[in-house]
């Protein structure tokens, strides 16, 4: 019984070690991943605030005239509203990665990578979005 506790923490020694180094490999090109859904959009920031600017000043625009549209003012309120939600979204999740592991574990590590790419992706979603709607509005 006393040789096998010695055997025992051995194996799991070994065991470990052979499982840490391919889950920090993961690890890294799991955050490349996520990085890389971000470096996808985050060139489309300026566009974004660009295109808020342009829907707010037609609001204006529209609103200074004397038969005003008002489904159109409403539309580009609505289209400015998630323009800024986006360019919004894309920061708070800016503020709350951790592009570094600190004292985590590799498991822990790789359990908020897959979380930061859950959140990122639906980030780059929303932002596509908003883009896609707001040049389509303001083209018209």
């Amino acid at each position: 019984m006393k040789r096998s506790i010695p055997f025992f923490i051995l194996t799991m020694i070994v065991f470990l070690n052979s499982c840490g180094p391919n889950l920090k490999e993961e690890n890294r090109k799991l955050r490349e991943e996520v990085v890389g859904v971000h470096d996808e959009v985050m060139p489309m920031m300026g566009k974004i605030k660009s295109l808020e600017k342009k829907a707010l000043d037609q609001v204006k625009e529209l609103e200074s005239e004397e038969s005003i549209d008002t489904l159109k003012v409403q539309t580009l309120k609505a289209v400015a509203y998630d323009l800024d939600q986006a360019y919004e979204a894309m920061f708070d999740w800016m503020h709350q990665y951790e592009s570094e592991d600190g004292d985590r574990t590799a498991e822990v590590v790789k359990a908020d990578l897959e979380e930061q790419m859950v959140k990122v992706t639906k980030v780059n979603e929303q932002m596509k979005a908003a883009l896609e709607k707001a040049e389509k509005e303001l083209n018209n």
